[in-house]
């Protein structure tokens, strides 16, 4: 048997050898804090692979896919490109299957070619997956030393789905080593730094999401959420991120470092640097009727009058509980002004806002963390 140590220099060197070599670069020195502008000045990226990675908006992707304007195989250049630059930066991948991820690109080029339709509403668009998703042929090691050599038989649902409404996954990225923690460490991988300051977090559990999304490595990513794992990178690294209720996107099929607990739920969510690539998500994998592939999924179609809020003046007039501690803690100065802020912020703009007393969440918080 392999020592444990053995196991991850072996799959650290097989990482290694999966980055193309033209696209290595010369990292600037770790004394360069901020590097969130280093990928369009080393000089790897064409002016169209800038112009492509730089459009936020993730419907105007899927548009320029869908008319050919731009090809699946090009989009996903680009970004697995900005992708490669983001991991010899902050160190925010795992899985890195560029071959195998063109080779879908190039398919889904022919089929738009050959039938003049697209596979689906995703059709062509590179997306990024927390290393839980399970692909076929691939490892998830999820931060574990154990898990090194284990190849997954077959595609989680979601993965499933999200080839199923035409996708590109195209990597796997970094997470703390049994998730459940605001950062982003393991030892197979090493630590994901913030791109916008390298001496900080890029928060967790789902930071290397985080971090590669900030960079605009990929239009979309998918993490997940029990208590923040995808909240909290969203605003350590200055994006949208959505924590969806239970069930809501398909669970099945994935990896977890807690299975059977089911008590809190941990679910997946989308993380953009606009609102579009949430909103594309989720409607989109809901199209597909997830309840069907996941028994645990909610039978509940898209709704595009309640996501226009039809029945809350169209947004214009809404009421909202504002938490300002738990009833033992009180936060901090900073978070306080910034709750502060927020609640003159939604007057101003005509909202109510109403201060939630909590109620025996202290009582709630020990009988989650009993033993």
């Amino acid at each position: 048997m392999s020592s444990w140590k053995d196991l991850i220099a072996d799959k650290k060197r097989r990482q290694a050898e999966s980055i193309p070599k033209e696209w290595l670069i010369t990292p600037p020195p770790s004394s360069t804090i901020n590097v969130i502008d280093v990928p369009e000045e080393v000089g790897l990226l064409t002016p169209k692979e800038i112009e492509i990675t730089n459009t936020i908006d993730v419907s105007i992707i899927l548009q320029k896919l869908a008319t050919a304007e731009w090809s699946s195989v090009e989009v996903t250049t680009a970004y697995y490109k900005r992708a490669i630059i983001a991991q010899q930066l902050v160190n925010c991948l795992t899985e890195i299957f560029v071959e195998r991820a063109l080779a879908r690109a190039a398919e889904v080029d022919e089929y738009l070619k050959r039938t003049g339709k697209v596979i689906g509403p995703l059709h062509g668009l590179p997306i990024s997956l927390k290393d839980q998703h399970r692909i076929k042929g691939l490892e998830t090691t999820m931060g574990y030393a154990s898990w090194v050599g284990k190849y997954a038989d077959k595609d989680s649902v979601l993965v499933g789905i999200l080839y199923e409404c035409g996708a590109v996954p195209f990597v796997q990225t970094n997470v703390p080593q049994t998730l459940m923690w605001p950062e982003t460490y393991n030892l197979v991988f090493g630590r994901t730094l913030n791109p916008y300051n390298r001496a900080l977090t890029s928060g967790g559990s789902s930071g290397g999401e985080g971090a590669l999304v900030a960079l605009k490595g990929s239009p979309l990513g998918v993490g997940s959420d029990i208590g923040g794992s995808v909240r909290i990178p969203s605003a350590f690294n200055g994006l949208y991120g959505l924590r969806p209720s239970y069930g809501r996107i398909p669970y099945s099929g994935a990896v977890n470092s807690m299975e059977g607990q089911d008590s809190i739920p941990s679910v997946f969510g989308p993380l953009s640097n606009d609102l579009s690539g949430v909103k594309v998500f989720m409607q989109s994998v809901i199209s597909t009727k997830p309840w069907l592939k996941d028994p645990l999924a909610v039978r509940k179609k898209w709704d595009d009058d309640a996501y226009a809020l039809a029945e809350h003046g169209g947004g214009k007039s809404l009421c909202f509980g504002l938490l300002w501690n738990n009833g033992e803690t009180v936060p901090h100065p900073p978070i306080i002004r910034a709750l502060e802020s927020v609640k003159s912020a939604l007057l101003a703009a005509g909202h109510k806002v109403v201060d939630w007393e909590p109620y025996k969440h202290i009582d709630l918080c020990k009988t989650v963390v009993s033993d």
